[in-house]
This record gives structure tokens, sequence and C-alpha cells, in this order.
């Protein structure tokens, strides 16, 4: 240690004679490998920056100012003590540019390699004879790559052996050594910048050295137990051996012996032998078990042998152990009254050796034993067929046409009143059920538990507590269990649970419907049962985005919710959706739906419509009116006038005036003058070729009595025009009939028309003034204007 430092102060002072000649940065010494928890000094040259003023760091850490003196203005030295980092990086910084001047990477070594043990054992563990080898460990913690040489010095045969290796093992192969010898171990650890030397370390062979495995294992039965022999091969002294049992269940678990079984407190059993040979006896074997054993040896205070190998072997059934356990499921009653009843027992491995017969024996409880039919069964099942009374079900066991055991089970008669367990619970998870159920009020000597997938094959098992384990399930199926309490010589009442999943899968597949509207879309959706035991869905997850873009948006909602409104959307544009059904077993999704929006707002489109039906019930109701009217304008019976003839008229000095509504211009005149026949009259009128413009007399004649009223056409009515031909001569004698003195202006039509009588009398003659050069007009009266005139 002070090597180093006086070393380190030599170039410290060489480099201050170097003056100012010296102008390098630099930190000294490079490299260095150290022991751990030794002092290093190291120096900071900072005659290239010109500045005196420095600080240190360690692996970026700035170390205390306390720790360096500075030598001159170039020159500070820095002290560390019990350094014992594996690896460090140590820098020099300027105090006021913060710049890196320098820097040296420092590593330790452990002081020695340590705790050195050695084991002198044969190369072949089988053989008692042969070549030795020796294996020593040490303990040396070292980051840079370091060759070590193992130097063994055997004192006997004054022989000095040596092996090389990188790690810190190293084996000594093809000794020909004595055990009573002693050997003296030396470790050298060698890099390419130091090497140190363990401590020398001295071992007896006979202490270091391994005893080799026994041999020959033999196992028997004797009367319910197990003897166990071996041989050992090293039998020149004494030692100590230990027997390790262990036994393979039926569902190929492995289980080491209890205590009762070994016959000591401690396992493996360990046994004190003197003897060339070791025994030992296993107590309170199973029938019908696979047992293991294997055993291994110690010579003195040397090292445990190898386990020898491991012995199987198969006990044999041992009648007092037989515990038959027996148990049946009944079926529900059937129309005959009958039912069937399942028995299944345990007990029996099928391992064991011999022949086994099985017989059921089904009697009436209150038989007890007596009586009854015997039916024959299979290993480890049976079905019988019993009434709705209560039965005992009796298994006789036959090993070699010899007893081996009878047990016997109760059935329940049909609505027999039973106690029975409540409140069953379950929890699943990973193809494990467990149950858990509350006691019944009375005392009860245990439970039996069944269960059943198919309903055709039952697994059960019994339990003491009020819950149970049931393993060993297929993956997501449901089972049915059954929960039966005990007593002391009957059962109570089974309580049922069903459909109780071993483990969950994926929800359910989903399946959605989408019903689109102006700016929203309604999406429901229902559940397809995939799996027996699909997940319970917690969440569901409604997914939707336009279909031309890559946007998604989504809404969650509960596991109880099966549909969600989607709003907020684009009209006329489409949409797909999809739903994610979450679940703590996993996710299920459904596929892809498309839709697209309405182009208008559905709202607008009720009003609409009832606008519209308005509108052509209106048209319909006015086209419909305007028919009817014109009907009946085409109904009325206008004569043709080219049949008709217009009667002469007296001239205004002789006739009474008739005054009518003209038929062009109301304005020229108020009325027209008719001039009707006279009454009584009989002669011959004649022709009216015109009338006296300078006549500016009218008539006014009362109909009242005439039972005749002239139509005259209104001026909203389309007026007749009249004839530019004046009559003939010929024709006027035509317009008055010669048997009737009756006014008729119209010539007769038909041989068969009836006169008219004459009754009309006219009444007072109102004079009126006249439009002077009045032309005369032609008028002609229909056949409808006389009925209304009848009417009135």
């Amino acid at each position: 240690m002070y090597t180093f430092q006086l070393v380190f102060i030599l170039a410290g002072i060489s480099s201050i004679r170097a003056g100012p000649n010296s102008n390098t940065c630099s930190v000294y010494p490079k490299d260095l490998y150290i022991k751990a928890g030794e002092n290093i000094t190291i120096t900071c040259q900072s005659a290239c920056d010109g500045t005196s003023k420095i600080y240190w760091k360690l692996n970026n850490d700035r170390i205390d100012d306390s720790l360096s003196s500075m030598l001159n203005r170039t020159h500070t030295v820095l002290s560390l003590r019990n350094f014992t980092h594996p690896r460090a990086t140590l820098q020099c910084y300027t105090a006021d540019t913060q710049q890196v001047i320098g820097g040296t990477i420092i590593e330790t070594y452990s002081a020695k390699p340590r705790n050195i043990s050695c084991v002198h054992y044969k190369l072949n563990q089988e053989e008692s004879g042969g070549l030795d080898s020796l294996t020593c460990t040490w303990e040396h913690h070292m980051n840079p790559p370091v060759n070590y040489a193992v130097e063994s010095v055997f004192y006997k045969q004054k022989e000095i052996l040596q092996c090389h290796s990188k790690k810190t093992t190293c084996t000594l192969t093809e000794l020909f050594t004595l055990r009573d010898d002693n050997i003296t171990v030396t470790v050298k650890a060698t890099t390419h910048h130091w090497n140190v030397s363990s401590e020398p370390r001295t071992f007896a062979l006979h202490d270091i050295s391994k005893s080799l495995p026994p041999k020959d294992l033999e196992v028997a039965d004797s009367a319910g137990s197990l003897s166990v022999k071996w041989r050992r091969l090293s039998p020149l002294e004494p030692g100590r051996c230990e027997v390790k049992c262990r036994k393979v269940l039926a569902g190929g678990e492995i289980v080491e012996c209890d205590h009762s079984e070994t016959g000591n407190n401690t396992r493996p059993y360990c046994l004190l032998n003197d003897e060339a040979n070791g025994s030992i006896m296993i107590n309170n074997v199973d029938s019908c078990t696979t047992y293991g054993f294997s055993v291994r040896c110690v010579l003195g205070k040397a090292i445990w042998s190898d386990w020898s190998k491991e012995k199987l072997h198969v006990t044999k059934l041992n009648k007092n152990h037989v515990n038959l356990r027996l148990w049946r499921k009944v079926s529900e009653r059937e129309e005959n009254g009958l039912r069937k009843v399942r028995v299944m027992w345990k007990g029996i491995p099928k391992d064991c050796g011999g022949t086994f017969d099985y017989t059921i024996k089904q009697t009436h409880d209150s038989e007890h034993m007596t009586g009854g039919n015997y039916t024959f069964c299979g290993n480890t099942t049976c079905d019988v067929v019993v009434n709705q009374d209560a039965h005992r079900i009796n298994l006789t066991v036959f090993r070699n046409k010899e007893v081996l055991v009878v047990k016997s089970v109760y059935v329940p008669a049909v609505g027999e009143s039973l106690p029975q367990v409540t409140n069953i619970q379950t929890l699943s998870d990973d193809k494990v059920i467990k149950v858990s159920w509350m006691a019944p009020m009375q005392p009860v000597s245990g439970y039996k538990i069944d269960w059943t997938q198919d309903g055709s094959q039952y697994h059960w098992k019994e339990s003491e507590y009020t819950n149970v384990t049931l393993s060993g399930l297929q993956e997501k199926k449901p089972y049915n269990i059954t929960v039966t309490p005990l007593f002391d010589d009957k059962t109570g009442q089974g309580t049922k649970v069903l459909h109780v999943c071993s483990s969950f899968g994926d929800p359910d597949s989903i399946a959605i419907t989408v019903v689109p509207s102006y700016r929203q879309a309604f999406v429901s959706w229902n559940t397809k049962s995939q799996k027996e035991c699909s997940g319970a869905v917690q969440s569901y997850t409604v997914n939707y985005y336009k279909t031309q873009d890559v946007l998604y948006l989504n809404v969650t909602v509960d596991g109880k919710m099966r549909n969600v409104s989607l709003k907020d959307l684009s009209p006329d544009t489409q949409y797909t959706v999809n739903v994610d059904a979450r679940a703590l077993t996993g996710i299920s999704k459904s596929s892809d739906e498309k839709f697209t929006t309405t182009k208008f707002d559905p709202g607008l489109v009720t009003p609409l419509s009832v606008a519209g039906s308005v509108i052509i019930f209106l048209v319909l109701f006015l086209g419909l009116c305007i028919a009817v009217q014109w009907k009946k304008f085409q109904e009325k019976p206008v004569p043709n006038p080219a049949l008709s003839s217009v009667g002469v008229w007296a001239s205004q000095s002789q006739q009474k005036g008739i005054c009518f509504q003209p038929f062009r211009n109301p304005s020229e005149s108020h009325c027209d003058t008719v001039y009707p026949e006279k009454a009584q009259s009989t002669s011959t009128p004649s022709l009216v070729t015109g009338y006296d413009t300078n006549t500016a007399s009218e008539y006014i004649v009362d109909y009242a009595n005439s039972g005749m009223t002239l139509g005259l056409y209104t001026e909203d009515e389309s007026p007749v025009e009249p004839a530019k031909t004046p009559p003939s001569p010929g024709e006027s004698t035509a317009l008055i009939s010669s048997d009737s003195s009756t006014a008729n202006p119209y010539r007769s039509q038909s041989s068969g028309e009836s006169p008219v009588p004459e009754t009309e009398k006219l009444s007072k003659h109102v004079p009126v003034k006249q439009q002077e050069k009045a032309l005369l007009k032609t008028i002609y009266v229909t056949l409808d204007m006389i009925e209304q005139d009848h009417k009135r």
C-alpha cells in the first residue's frame, strides 16, 4: 500500500520539476488495478488550461473538495482511503468552465481466494475400486478474467499435482491415493497486472471422501409391513444410512411416507448401522399401493454418498386395511312407481392381485339384512331398481370366493322428511370447483358430494367439513353437484346445484340489428350461446365509423344493456358498426354491419304527408263538384230551335207587352216586349216584321193565374243566337193551334202533345220607356219553364 503512494508522490514531484515547459493536461496513473480496501492517490495536471482550481467526480458524483490538495498551481492530488468499488471512473474538472481535464479507470480485486473446499470421490460410483478424483471449489469475486491454478500436495506420496481453470472450481483426476493421507491445497489467481495466492488449506482425505451409494436394494411384504434391505459398498468402517420412502397415489401423485410408516419423527429415516448390510421395516403400508425406496450412506465424518437407484414395490391387499367406501345415486320415481339406484364404491385398488367378485342385495329397511334379491355387479358400479319404500343396499366383496368385506348404504323412501344442507355456494376457476354449504341443525358424521357432467357417469367423494374442492374436471363444462349429509346409520336429503361450470370461456357470439334515421341510429343486439360455459359479460362496447374514414368512435354500456342510440351522425352517410362483449375470460366481437343514415329528417315527413293528403283530397273534392255540375248542365232538356217556330206577335199598339230580360245587351232595355195572343181570338195573326220605334209602351204580364211561366236566360247563361231569317208567311199560321184558344208560340212537334188550356189572364199594364229603334228579338221558351211555373 505504501509502495503505491510513494510512486504517486514521485510522479508528482517529477511533474513539478518539469516546470513551465510541461503544458499537458492529464490524470495519472492510468487504469489502476488495486486490492479491494487499499488507499489510492491520484494526480490531476491542469497546465494546458492555465487554471489552478479543479474538482473531482467519481462515477459522475462530485467528491468532497477536502479530499484533494494542491501541490502547485498546475498539480492537484486526490487521496481516497479504503477503495472498494469493483470498477469506477475518476475524472478531473476545471472549476471555471467545468470542462473535463482528464480521467482514469480504477478496478479492484479480492485480496485472496478463500473458503476452499474439496471432495475426494471415485470416478465410478458403482465400483469400489478404480481411480480417484479431487474437486476443489473456492470464492473469489473478480470482474476481469482471472486464471486460476490449484496446487495439491499429497504428503505420504510426496506428490504435487496442479490443475488450471478460468472458473472458481477445478478437478484433479486419475489419482492413486490412500484414504489416510493428508492433502494441502493452494489456489493462485493471475492477471496481466497482478497475481495473488490463497492461504494453504490442509484436509484429511477420510474427512473429505465421498462414500459410494448402497446397492442391491430388496423390498418384501411381511404381515402388513415392508422389509427394505441393501448392501453397502464401503463396509470397512462403521457408518450411517438414510432411507427415503415415497408412495405413488392413484392419480400419479408422489408423496413422502408418513411418520407412522417409517417409525421415526424425521424424514428421510436415519438408521445407524455398523454392519456391511443394512435393513429397515416400514409399517402400516397401504394395500395395493406402489412404494419407492432409495438409500444413501456416510462413513464417519465423511461426505454423504449419492442416493441409490429407487426401488419400486407394489404392496399386497391387507384385509384388515380394506375400507370400502359405498355410495348410491337415486333417480326420480317413474310412472310405474319404481326408482333406479346407481350403486358406487371405492377402496379396492385396481393393482391388487387376485380375483374379486361383487354382489348387491337390496332389502326393505325393516327387514334388516334378511331376505331380498341378489345382483352380480362389475368392479366399481351397479344398477338396481327399488320401489318407493325405504331400502338397504348391501355390497359384498369376495376375493378368491372368500368374503373380504360387507358394506351397506341407505336409500330413503319417497317423500321421507330428512335433514339437508342449505345455502350451497360455488366458485369456479381453471377446471376446479370449490363448494361450500351450511350444515343442518342435526349433528352429522360427514358429507357425501357427488357430481356429474353428462348425467351418466358420476364422481363422488367424502368430507368431514362444510366445504370441498372438486378437481380434475373437464374444461368449460357444466356440472350438477349434490351434497348429502350423513348420520349414524342413515343419510339425509341431498341438495342439488345445477350447471356449475368448471371454467369459463369467451363471451357468447353477438348478432346486431341497426335501425338508421336522419342523424342517429338505434343499435340493438342479442347473444347466441356458442359454448356451454361462456363468460359472463361485464360490458359491451359499440364501435362505429364512417365507411370511407378510419376514425373509430365507440360507446361502452353495462353488461345488462342490449341496445344503444348513436347520435350526431352525418345525414345520408354510410357507417360500419360492430359490438364487442367483454368478460373476465376474454372478448367476443360481432361481425361488421353497414347502414346508411336517411337524407331527410323523418320529423318533417309526417307533416308534409298530411299536408299533401289534404291538398289531394281538396283537389279531388273540387273536381267531383265540377263533374256533378257539368253533368246537371248537360241533362237540361233544351229543345232544338230548328224544330220550333215562333208565332207572330201582335203589334205593340194592339197587344199587351210581356217584359223579358234582354239576351245580348242588358243595358239597351230593361225588358223586351212579347206580344201574346189575345184570349178567345179566332183571327189569324199577321206576320210581325218589326215594331214601331216611336212607341215607348211596354207591358208587364201577370202569370199568376195562367199556370205558365216564360223562362228567360240570365246574363251568366249563354244566350241562343236568334234566327236571322224571319219566318215565312206560311209558318205564321201554325204558331197558334186552331183547336185551342191558348197562346202557344211553338209549333206542335208531336201529334201526341196535349194542348195547354188557356188559363192565363192579363193583369194591369204598366207602361215603361223603351229605347227607340230597338230591334225585334226572337226568344223561345223551354218545357221546364212551364213545369217550374206550374210548381209555383
